[in-house]
């Protein structure tokens, strides 16, 4: 993912989420809202008690795949994707379909 297409900032985080427009399953919570710009950004968050470092980029990893597949970067949003605990229980192939679940919501939402 490159860069311009992400939200590395902390306060970008709390701004996303005190705004409270989220969707949410037992595998990701996605905060969303309308920004400025022409492209979408998107934030990932994962737990510290979801493994060590390694772990966590793996995850890191497969999210960015995974929003490869299934975001529009054309749209003007910003989203923080936040891992729940069910992550690890399901196959990359469910949690992909959570996730595709979960941006048809938020299209709806829109």
């Amino acid at each position: 993912m490159q860069k311009k297409f992400r939200l590395l900032e902390n306060r970008d985080f709390k701004e996303l989420i005190s705004n409270k427009k989220f969707v949410t399953n037992a595998t990701f919570t996605v905060y969303f809202r309308k920004n400025n710009l022409n492209h979408a950004r998107f934030g990932l968050s994962v737990g510290k008690k979801h493994g060590n470092a390694v772990v966590r980029n793996k995850i890191k990893r497969q999210i960015r795949m995974m929003i490869a597949q299934v975001f529009d970067y054309q749209k003007s949003y910003d989203y923080v994707i936040m891992i729940r605990a069910n992550y690890h229980q399901q196959s990359y192939a469910k949690n992909l379909n959570d996730l595709i679940k979960l941006s048809e919501k938020i299209k709806k939402e829109v």
